[in-house]
């Protein structure tokens, strides 16, 4: 049985990764879709193709895992797929339940697509992109909170921040010392 694990994936967390890497022990396949929206085009952080080269450096030492695209109707690229495939989804809390249970019925009433729910981890309950995004444009430490190809992509489209944070922590320490 394959799964498809749709998402922006703006970037993709360590809550993400959690849900991918035990789905891939269940699954033969899961497929990560980016899906392009083209009304939130120019809202993401990280262009189509860099989200998906980051999804495919993170994602490299999982070999039944690929990485896709898509725009429109995620039912649409459901019907595409091998029979029987069922779409992933990972949930954080209950409020992203209750959120995804109606995407869960619309998929199903529409296009009899299958939806199966794997809760993340504890510990990656609070992470969001959303939240990773906001840190890191503040220069803030996002390593634990994502993959190390999310962590270095944060750091290359916020270098500037990055530096100016680094300088300021180097001057306090000089500071502190003198």
């Amino acid at each position: 049985m394959n799964a498809v694990f749709p998402g922006s994936f703006d970037p993709i967390t360590s809550g993400h990764m959690d849900v991918l890497t035990r789905a891939a022990k269940i699954f033969d396949q899961v497929t990560v879709t980016v899906m392009h929206n083209a009304r939130k085009q120019g809202r993401h952080l990280f262009t189509l193709e860099e989200r998906m080269d980051i999804l495919r450096e993170a994602t490299a030492h999982l070999p039944n895992v690929r990485v896709d695209t898509f725009g429109g109707l995620l039912v649409d690229y459901m019907a595409r797929q091998e029979p029987g495939s069922v779409i992933l989804r990972g949930l954080r809390a209950v409020s992203d339940y209750e959120y995804e249970l109606q995407i869960a019925h619309l998929n199903r009433q529409i296009g009899d697509a299958e939806t199966v729910f794997i809760m993340a981890a504890t510990r990656w309950s609070f992470v969001s992109s959303s939240m990773v995004r906001e840190i890191a444009s503040y220069g803030g430490d996002v390593s634990e909170m994502v993959p190390r190809a999310s962590a270095s992509a944060l750091r290359r489209k916020h270098a500037d921040v990055y530096a100016e944070r680094e300088a300021e922590k180097q001057e306090q320490r000089q500071t502190q010392l003198g």
